[in-house]
């Protein structure tokens, strides 16, 4: 691997805010499309099997961060986290004041309106605030993990540090989200099945869509001339720092 310049603008990137817009647009539609339904898909041989809807959207998140992290680095993928993280944080200010706000009386559609927003909207103070700590810890352990696995196998087998990083990431999620959320409301060890469902179907994800995170990963190595090593990066998530080495990639 030969190094080149210690740091790149963020501008110099082609494909980098599209990531982060990608990115963004897959968390928010995973807190306020699927959160609170529940399906159900029949299986072969398993039979019916019944997830929240929020899972079809959640894994994807943590795929870009993946490739966030494995083509620009760590602190590229911090910068990243902190978007979802505010744009989660105003939808959620901004939904709740929205169902506060008095519907006029004037306009009859309102009536059946309100209800229907506070029911898919009016999330739970507890539910709300589980879901940003989730998601804050969650994506700084994957991305952390990610990185520092880069480091010890000096670029190669991506396999191990996606899926690694991801076991990771979403044990910490559910960890974190399950008992803030439903702690003496659902018993213990209904929240100890959900949070090993829940992991277990988020990695299994992960695992399947690895061959498109390999070509994703590859094309914009290719596209962009650059393979991001933390070689001295700082991991703290409190920064906004541009850091990682830039190698060229395949040397």
């Amino acid at each position: 691997m030969q190094a080149t310049a210690p740091a790149a603008p963020l501008r110099g990137f082609r494909y980098y805010d599209m990531l982060v817009a990608g990115m963004v647009a897959v968390l928010l539609c995973s807190n306020l499309i699927g959160p609170a339904k529940v399906c159900t898909v029949n299986l072969p041989v398993l039979g019916a099997l019944s997830f929240g809807a929020g899972n079809l959207f959640f894994p994807v998140s943590y795929i870009f961060g993946d490739v966030l992290t494995e083509v620009y680095g760590y602190a590229r993928a911090r910068r990243a986290i902190w978007a979802g993280f505010g744009a989660m944080v105003f939808a959620t200010l901004m939904s709740q004041a929205i169902i506060r706000m008095p519907a006029s009386a004037g306009e009859p559609f309102n009536a059946q309106l309100q209800p229907a927003l506070e029911l898919v909207f009016g999330n739970t103070w507890r539910i709300a605030l589980a879901s940003l700590i989730a998601y804050w810890l969650g994506d700084f352990a994957n991305s952390f993990v990610l990185a520092r696995m880069k480091l010890w196998t000096r670029g190669r087998m991506l396999w191990t540090r996606t899926i690694g990083s991801t076991l990771v990431g979403q044990g910490v999620d559910s960890l974190t989200f399950y008992p803030i959320a439903f702690s003496g409301i659902w018993e213990g060890q209904t929240i100890a099945k959900v949070i090993a469902f829940n992991w277990t179907m988020k990695v299994l994800v992960e695992v399947v869509l690895t061959p498109l995170t390999y070509a994703v990963v590859g094309f914009l190595k290719s596209r962009e001339g650059v393979d991001t090593f933390d070689e001295g990066t700082r991991f703290t998530p409190f920064s906004l720092k541009d850091e990682g080495v830039l190698h060229t990639p395949g040397q």
